[in-house]
């Protein structure tokens, strides 16, 4: 991951930065303000800014007046109280602010949370980096057999190579003809007096989906909780996932009660169904269940076997 002298120029100044404060500060993530985390091969994620701690969202559960009026141990009971329960609202009560450098195709899944203020850089305005997502070769994968939406066996040899070749090559191209096509480099020059150029708005859309952007996002940490138990999950796609892993360690430094109920009640946890609970409760009764006589179907049977650490 490399940062312009800009960007660079831009990270030391506001990491120089001091500022007198009454409202509450978390040190451990203090520490790791304005740092880009660096993500897949060009990305990175940084916290800009928060608002909130543990203590915000116990006192908003109160709704008590100062802070601190319960022991430490008590507190952690209180926002393991909350979380085992839903109780989502005091959660909302802290706020992040995070700067994202990702590829295209990942802002596009990303985007369906509709649950954060984004500001994304702007392809009419300014000239897009020559910076493209190129996976590594172990994450070349062909089409699961069983699953629409994820990989199967990562690809071999030749073909790999192949793959690898086309990818890097597209990208390439493609942007040369962008930047022929607009016929401006990145600050903006004019290459050639004898042509017009196209208008950025429409030279962009020849830009392959792994062409890097950047974004600010800003959520509070219910809604982000929510996107983490989703995308750092174990089957979400991996170039979204490593992200999210990322925001993951963030939120431990921040939050750290309710990154441990988070992690214990959500990211540990599962959901059975209604059925699922009862099949259970017979099978600890000593009943002989079987998928025939569950009433689940054989995809429902199969998660509970695998939930439950059992031959299918």
């Amino acid at each position: 991951m490399a940062l312009t002298q800009a960007q660079q120029a831009e990270l030391t100044e506001a990491q120089a930065a001091r500022h007198e404060t009454r409202r509450a500060t978390v040190p451990a993530l203090e520490a790791m303000l304005f740092t880009p985390i660096p993500v897949l091969d060009h990305g990175f994620v940084r916290v800009v800014d928060y608002m909130g701690d543990d203590g915000a969202v116990v006192q908003a559960a109160r709704v008590s007046y100062g802070r601190g009026t319960k022991a430490a141990n008590e507190d952690r009971g209180l926002i393991r109280y909350l979380m085992r329960h839903r109780h989502s609202t005091p959660f909302e009560m802290c706020e992040i602010k995070y700067h994202v450098k990702l590829p295209i195709f990942v802002a596009r899944q990303w985007i369906r949370h509709r649950t954060a203020n984004v500001n994304e850089y702007s392809a009419r305005y300014s000239v897009m980096d020559r910076e493209f997502y190129i996976p590594a070769p172990e994450q070349l994968a062909a089409q699961s057999s069983s699953n629409r939406q994820g990989r199967g066996d990562v690809l071999q040899g030749a073909e790999a190579e192949e793959v690898l070749r086309l990818l890097r090559e597209d990208a390439a191209r493609n942007y040369d003809h962008y930047a022929w096509m607009l016929n401006e480099d990145e600050a903006g020059n004019v290459q050639d007096e004898s042509r017009s150029g196209l208008a950025r708005e429409l030279a962009r859309m020849n830009l392959t989906l792994n062409a890097y952007t950047q974004w600010y996002w800003k959520t509070d940490l219910h809604n982000l909780l929510h996107f983490l138990s989703l995308r750092a999950d174990a089957h979400a796609q991996y170039e979204i996932r490593v992200y999210a892993e990322a925001m993951l360690d963030t939120v431990r430094a921040w939050v750290p009660h309710c990154y441990e109920a988070f992690a214990d009640y959500r990211m540990g946890a599962v959901t059975l169904s209604a059925q699922m609970l009862a099949i259970v409760k017979r099978m600890l009764a000593g009943e002989a269940v079987t998928q025939a006589t569950s009433g689940l179907s054989k995809r429902e049977w199969r998660e509970l076997m695998e939930t439950l650490g059992r031959a299918a």
